[in-house]
């Protein structure tokens, strides 16, 4: 089985892809969609954010399992809807529970089967890496569909499926978000006297893997054991540590400005 994740600037967008999807045999168990722009507060629960916490927590989803329908504009595709609330993005509503794995929240489709198995299997194949991009494209009131294929004719189908409906490059998109961060990192980086331009590719590195979930909230120390099996030992220099504790700052600044 092979994930496939991609991010739409419209939600119409984003249904019309599911569509799509569909055509291609997928089945509402292999596909979702989320967004922020279309939620029902009263219908909120908040569930764990992280593959580290506590799994279990599809009791907490489940209230929300029905309470959200109709969340979404009445466009629910037939799909189980729920909204999440995520620190650091707000409410979420997702339309086919498979999609709560991509923001890590693995005990989500409790009772919920997918495919042969129940929440075991939601986080698998999901590029964790790419967390804080697709949480970033939902703040920015972007939709994300994700889409659970066959590895082989029914992938490649599916990829160009979501590439017909009007997805966004990740590559392009993940250059833009760093350009709205760059600025401020460049400032802070000259402050202590360094020089940004010859070390900004190993900034970048850690300041992004700060963001990856399985991070968040832990210290460059802490971590240490971690990103040596990740990166390559030349990696892990004194910019490398200094962007991942100012990665760290920024998802705490994040979280601080949207509550949940």
């Amino acid at each position: 089985m092979e994930v496939i994740t991609r991010v739409f600037e419209t939600y119409d967008q984003a249904v019309e892809a599911v569509k799509e999807l569909r055509s291609l045999g997928l089945g509402d168990n292999r596909l979702a969609l989320l967004s922020k722009g279309h939620q029902n507060e009263g219908s909120a629960s908040t569930v764990p954010v992280s593959d580290t916490e506590n799994p279990g927590m599809g009791t907490a989803m489940g209230a929300a399992v029905g309470g959200a329908m109709g969340a979404a504009g009445g466009a629910t595709l037939g799909l189980a809807a729920a909204t999440l609330l995520i620190p650091g993005v707000g409410p979420v509503i997702t339309l086919g529970l498979v999609g709560a794995a991509l923001l890590g929240v693995t005990g989500a489709a409790v009772g919920a089967k997918v495919g042969d198995t129940l929440e075991e299997e939601l986080g698998e194949g999901f590029s964790h890496e790419d967390v804080y991009l697709f949480e970033d494209a939902l703040r920015h009131g972007k939709s994300v569909v994700v889409a659970y294929a066959e590895e082989g004719e029914q992938a490649a189908k599916a990829r160009e499926a979501l590439s017909r409906a009007g997805s966004l490059d990740l590559d392009t998109m993940r250059d833009n978000w760093w350009a709205e961060v760059r600025a401020d990192e460049l400032d802070h980086y000259r402050s202590l006297g360094r020089d940004f331009q010859s070390d900004e590719p190993s900034y970048r590195k850690g300041f992004q893997a700060a963001l990856h979930p399985n991070r968040r909230g832990r210290s460059f120390a802490d971590c240490k054991s971690e990103l040596n099996d990740c990166f390559k030992p030349d990696d892990l220099n004194e910019a490398f540590e200094n962007g991942y504790d100012r990665g760290a700052t920024h998802h705490s600044k994040l979280s601080e400005t949207n509550k949940v």
